[in-house]
C-alpha cells in the first residue's frame, strides 16, 4: 500500500493528540469546536468518550504502522477511510453544531486523511499489483 505506515503514524498522532486533549481537557475544548451554545455537562461525558475511541484509533494506528501490507492494514485504512468520511459529512452538514475555525481546519484535516486513505487503498503500489 501507497506510504501505508506514514498514514498511520500521523494520524496517531493526530487521534491520539485529539483523544487525549478531549479526556483531559473536555470544557476547555468543546466550546473551541462547538460553540458556546454547548450545555457542558453531557458534552462534557460525550467528549471524554469520543476522547477515549479517538485515542484507541490512534493507538491502533501506531501499532500498525509497520504492518502496511496486510489484510487487517488494508482493514484499518478501510475503517479510517469511513471515519474520515463521517467527520466531513457530519461536520459540513452542521450535525456537530453551528462551525467555527478551528471545526473547518478538522473538516479540511479529515479530507485530506480520507484523500490519503484512498490513495493507500488504491495507489500505484495497489494498480501495478493487479496487473
Amino acid at each position: 500500500m501507497a506510504s501505508v505506515w506514514h498514514l498511520f503514524i500521523v494520524t496517531a498522532a493526530i487521534e491520539i493528540g485529539a483523544g487525549l486533549t478531549l479526556l483531559v481537557a473536555p470544557a476547555m475544548i468543546i466550546p473551541l469546536l462547538f460553540g458556546s451554545a454547548v450545555d457542558t455537562f453531557p458534552a462534557t461525558g460525550v467528549a471524554r468518550l469520543a476522547g477515549g475511541a479517538l485515542l484507541a484509533l490512534g493507538a491502533a494506528c501506531w501499532w500498525a504502522r509497520f504492518d502496511g501490507a496486510s489484510a487487517a492494514a488494508r482493514a484499518l485504512v478501510g475503517g479510517l477511510l469511513v471515519y474520515n468520511i463521517a467527520v466531513v459529512a457530519l461536520a459540513t452538514v452542521g450535525t456537530l453544531g453551528g462551525p467555527g475555525p478551528l471545526q473547518w481546519a478538522a473538516v479540511a484535516l479529515h479530507a485530506a486523511q480520507a484523500i490519503w486513505c484512498v490513495w493507500a487503498l488504491v495507489g500505484p503500489d495497489r494498480i501495478q499489483g493487479a496487473l
